[in-house]
């Protein structure tokens, strides 16, 4: 729960109103948790831009509703038809389906703490995507290289 004006705001009513918003084309600055879509998107540290929903390209980054029960924001790994595959970034082995209508918004760029903006859509954005996605295999001792970095730099 949130409090905004003495209200009490639940996480669904700004979800909602997000991809409402989001819908009739204005852009949502969007805060992201979870660790699923390291390295690329810092949960509880960076926010993303989330702007209408697109046609779905394979390397999107998405709000998605996702096995007919939660939100997501993912990666598109594939695109057959009507359904869509996503998966995070940060995620070792799982993934998450839905539907092209589910796709609620497209996150365009990664908001950092210090407010500088990074595009998710650029050419070099998505070929690091691509590459990783085809690092896939070794991802697990990549990302635990990277904790132990960020960890390091923390101190």
């Amino acid at each position: 729960m949130h409090k905004e004006n003495g209200m009490a705001t639940s996480d669904s009513e700004i979800l909602s109103e997000a991809i409402r918003l989001a819908g009739e084309g204005i852009s949502i600055t969007f805060p992201v948790n979870g660790r699923s879509m390291l390295p690329f998107i810092v949960g509880g540290k960076e926010s993303v831009i989330l702007q209408k929903p697109r046609t779905p390209q394979e390397g999107d980054v998405v709000l998605a509703y996702v096995e007919n029960c939660r939100y997501v924001i993912h990666r598109i790994i594939r695109i057959e038809g009507e359904t869509i595959t996503l998966m995070g970034d940060g995620n070792l082995y799982g993934v998450e389906h839905c539907r092209l209508q589910d796709i609620k918004a497209t996150a365009t760029h990664v908001v950092g703490a210090n407010g500088r903006k990074r595009s998710l859509d650029s050419r070099q954005s998505r070929r690091r995507a691509a590459l990783w996605l085809k690092l896939r295999p070794v991802r697990k001792w990549l990302l635990l290289v990277y904790r132990i970095i960020r960890k390091v730099k923390s101190l």
